[in-house]
C-alpha cells in the first residue's frame, strides 16, 4: 500500500461565478484521506459537500488551492490521464443510481469495462460482481425500470466496483432506498471497506454515518 494519502487537498478553494454574484462552495479545505479509510462527510444542505466529492472525484477543478491524487497533483495531468484515473481508480456511487434505461442489469455493469483494454473479460468480470451483491441472476438481464431501488443500487454499485478501483466516492448511497434495504446497502459497502477499499461518502444520514471510521463536518464550505 502506498505511503502517500489516496487524497489530499491542500488549501482548496471552489467559487462559482453566478449572474447575482459569486458563490463560494468550498473556502481554503485542507484535508486527507489515508488508503483504507472509511470517511463520513456530512453537514447541511447548500454546504460543500457534493463539491467536495466532485472535486475528489476529478469531476470538477479548484478555483484555487491543489488537490492530489495518490501523491499526483490533478492540474498536471493531461485530459487522457485523467479520463483513465476516473475510469480505472474512482468508482461513483449516487443517491439516483444513474443506470442507462435502455441497457440490462448486466450491460450496466459490463460498461466500463468495454471501454478499458480489458473489454474481453467485460462479461465474465461483470457477472461476478453481479453476484458478489446479492442479486438475483434472472435479474441481470433486467432493464432498471423493472428493478426496485435496493436492486439498481447493488447494480449501481457493481459498476462501480467492475474495474476495482482504489476509491469509491458515494454520494447519498442510502438516500432513495427504505432503512432494510439502505442497511443492506451499508453492508456491502462495509465489506467492500474491509477488503481495503477506500471510502468517502456524503450523507445526512447519522445512523449511515455510524458506518464510517471518521467524520468530516462541512459548513458554508469550511470543515469545522
Amino acid at each position: 500500500m502506498s505511503d502517500e494519502p489516496v487524497i489530499r487537498f491542500d488549501d482548496v478553494s471552489k467559487v462559482y461565478s453566478l449572474p447575482g454574484g459569486d458563490v463560494v462552495a468550498l473556502d481554503h479545505v485542507t484535508l486527507t484521506v489515508e488508503p483504507g479509510e472509511f470517511v463520513a462527510v456530512m453537514g447541511p444542505s447548500g454546504s460543500g459537500k457534493s463539491t467536495l466529492l466532485n472535486l475528489m472525484g476529478c469531476l470538477d477543478v479548484p478555483t484555487s488551492g491543489r488537490i492530489f491524487i495518490n501523491g499526483e497533483e490533478i492540474s498536471r495531468m493531461s485530459d487522457d490521464v485523467l479520463t483513465r484515473l476516473r475510469r480505472n481508480h474512482i468508482g461513483f456511487i449516487f443517491q439516483q443510481f444513474n443506470l442507462i434505461p435502455l441497457l440490462s442489469a448486466l450491460e450496466n455493469v459490463e460498461f466500463p469495462v468495454v471501454l478499458t483494454e480489458r473489454r474481453g473479460e467485460s462479461r465474465e468480470r461483470a457477472i461476478r460482481v453481479l453476484r458478489s451483491m446479492d442479486l438475483e441472476e434472472e435479474l441481470f438481464s433486467h432493464k432498471p425500470s423493472e428493478l426496485s431501488g435496493g436492486q439498481q443500487q447493488r447494480v449501481a454499485i457493481a459498476r462501480a466496483l467492475v474495474n476495482e478501483p482504489e476509491l469509491l466516492l458515494c454520494d447519498e448511497p442510502t438516500g432513495n432506498l427504505d432503512t432494510k434495504t439502505g442497511t443492506a446497502i451499508m453492508d456491502l459497502l462495509r465489506l467492500e471497506n474491509g477488503e481495503g477499499k477506500t471510502i468517502v461518502m456524503v450523507t445526512h444520514d447519522p445512523k449511515v454515518a455510524e458506518y464510517a471510521h471518521r467524520h468530516i463536518r462541512i459548513v458554508d464550505g469550511r470543515l469545522v
